[in-house]
């Protein structure tokens, strides 16, 4: 470990521009391994930090790709289904997602010296058809938090 990161599994807030939550976590893994994770719809609920996330629906692609869409089974209190399309994408290094809201949910990963990556979410609620939504409901605060858990079970899935 160098004294420039903290240790892996330590959930970081990061600065960010206004209207974009932003998190990070050092996971030990290579960002090819993390970014096959993030890439498969299937496997979002092993480490959805929200509670909400269930499953990818069957219709969903085995693996995304730039412009994908995908469907996910969700839970808030009652079931529900979310599209979402992908509108970011770098392999193993940038994954990004939107539904109707347009409001996105990004990784980046960075690789370190060491093998770990740097793995940072954000939730960007600048593209929002309705900001003040979001906002009279919480969801930039209950989506840091989210966030939060979702890294830490990231690092957590692939600690050494």
């Amino acid at each position: 470990m160098t004294d420039e990161h903290p240790p892996s599994g330590e959930v970081v807030v990061e600065d960010a521009p206004d209207r974009v939550e932003r998190r990070s976590v050092i996971v030990d893994a290579g960002p090819e391994q993390i970014f096959d994770l993030l890439a498969d719809p299937s496997r979002h609920a092993e480490i959805d930090g929200s509670g909400t996330v269930r499953g990818s629906r069957t219709s969903s692609p085995q693996r995304l790709g730039p412009g994908a869409k995908f469907g996910m089974d969700m839970k808030f209190g009652v079931p529900y289904r979310m599209t979402n399309t992908v509108v970011d994408f770098e392999e193993n290094e940038l994954i990004a997602w939107r539904h109707m809201g347009r409001h996105v949910w990004r990784y980046r990963l960075e690789p370190l010296d060491d093998g770990r990556t740097k793995v940072t979410e954000e939730f960007d609620w600048r593209p929002a058809i309705f900001p003040p939504a979001l906002k009279a409901i919480n969801a930039p605060r209950d989506n840091a938090a989210s966030i939060e858990k979702t890294l830490a079970n990231l690092a957590e899935r692939f600690a050494n």
